[in-house]
């Protein structure tokens, strides 16, 4: 029984052994900067490869939709596979927005992903101005494409695309004439 009993004290003691030569092993001696930067290197290295890449969200139509605000004005976006067709309120770009410039804004979340044409847009605007709903339209439809294909995220994150702009018009004060702007003076 004695006997029994020192044979398994042993075999702990040859196992603690290895664990604590495997953990040596395991963890490197950093001396330099030039270690640092090669040791979180490989640990993004492993983090990059474990993450898994985030889900398309679509509804039964294969659409995907999201919210977008600039100013006053709120534009809510369907986007889904097809010509480059954009409807806003039930009429087409050219009869919504006459003004080229706003046309180009609402076009270039598809410039800076290379969908120009892939896709057709549906939405409603409401609230501001037409400058407005023209930077919640591009709002909405960067949140869409990056609900529909979460690949593009990068392109739209280093474009600004999916950050409200929330730069609003400053309230009137009292005793001026505008937010800012004084009276005229008068000296006498």
């Amino acid at each position: 029984m004695a006997t029994a009993k020192t044979e398994t004290a042993k075999k702990t003691t040859a196992a603690k052994k290895t664990t604590t030569v495997v953990k040596k092993t395991a963890a490197k001696k950093i001396d330099s900067l030039k270690d640092l930067k090669a040791a979180t290197k490989e640990k993004e290295a492993s983090v990059q490869e474990t993450k898994v890449a985030p889900k398309a969200k679509k509804d039964k139509q294969g659409r995907a939709y999201a919210t977008g605000r600039r100013k006053d004005a709120v534009a809510r976006v369907w986007v889904m596979p097809g010509h480059g067709k954009v409807t806003i309120n039930g009429k087409s770009m050219d009869e919504y927005f006459s003004r080229p410039v706003l046309k180009m804004i609402i076009n270039q979340p598809f410039e800076v992903t290379n969908r120009v044409n892939e896709f057709d847009v549906v939405c409603t605007a409401s609230g501001g101005g037409l400058s407005g709903q023209a930077g919640a339209i591009k709002h909405g439809i960067s949140r869409a494409l990056n609900e529909y294909e979460p690949e593009l995220h990068t392109a739209l994150k280093q474009a600004g695309f999916l950050t409200r702009d929330d730069r609003t018009v400053e309230r009137k004060k009292y005793g001026r004439a505008k937010a800012r702007r004084s009276y005229q003076f008068s000296k006498r």
